[in-house]
């Protein structure tokens, strides 16, 4: 089986190929009014998706949060991090052009009255995602499993349903930036997706050492 780590552009590839998609099903689906819940379990569909088919090479985070928890937990070097979230912005960046020509942009930008609730629901939701990714992709009890996908895509669609009418519900920086590219939330919010998702995926590394201290 090829190794990876033989092609150091694997792994930012597959980042930017995930992160991509996501972006693009996010944009396809909300921009155009989908009815019902069909735009987050689309979301929470590409994204499982794409977990499964990039996972074995870059760990599959295409999310800059996730990846701060993986530096933090010490499965990601942070050269190869640096890599992953300048591919997962870039991803981002793309997506958000493509869906302009897809489908256009919202007329109405969807303007974070509350603060304090839309930075505590992305900090939460973020945190959580994180959390699920380190212990079901990469605790060492969990090796092998195959139910990784599954769970990390079931934090997104519980977290869209949830906050989503509070914060947007992006829970991760990446898409932060292409739903504002897009027009879908104010640029001048974006800071509060970005800090919550950065700052929960930090203490989700923290957390997971001092759970688990011999899990290294």
């Amino acid at each position: 089986m090829p190794n990876p780590a033989n092609n150091p552009l694997a792994k930012p590839i597959a980042e930017f190929i995930g992160t991509f998609f996501l972006v693009l099903t996010i944009g396809c689906t909300v921009i155009p009014g989908t009815p019902g819940v069909i735009a987050p379990l689309a979301i929470a569909a590409a994204l499982m998706a794409m977990i499964y088919a990039f996972g074995h090479i870059s760990g599959a985070h295409f999310n800059p949060g996730v990846t701060v928890a993986l530096i933090i937990r010490g499965k990601c070097p942070p050269k190869e991090a640096a890599a992953y979230i300048v591919a997962q912005l870039a991803a981002a960046a793309l997506a958000a052009l493509v869906v302009g020509v897809l489908v256009g942009y919202p007329q109405a930008v969807m303007t974070i009255k509350d603060v304090k609730a839309a930075l505590l629901a992305e900090f939460l939701f973020s945190f959580a995602l994180a959390s699920v990714v380190l212990h079901v992709a990469t605790a060492k009890s969990n090796a092998g499993n195959s139910f990784y996908g599954v769970a990390i895509a079931a934090v997104v669609l519980a977290g869209a349903f949830s906050v989503g009418g509070i914060s947007g519900g992006a829970f991760n920086s990446a898409v932060a930036l292409g739903v504002g590219m897009m027009k879908m939330v104010a640029f001048a919010d974006l800071w509060i997706h970005v800090v919550a998702n950065l700052s929960a995926g930090a203490v989700a590394g923290l957390l997971f050492r001092a759970m688990l201290p011999d899990d290294r």
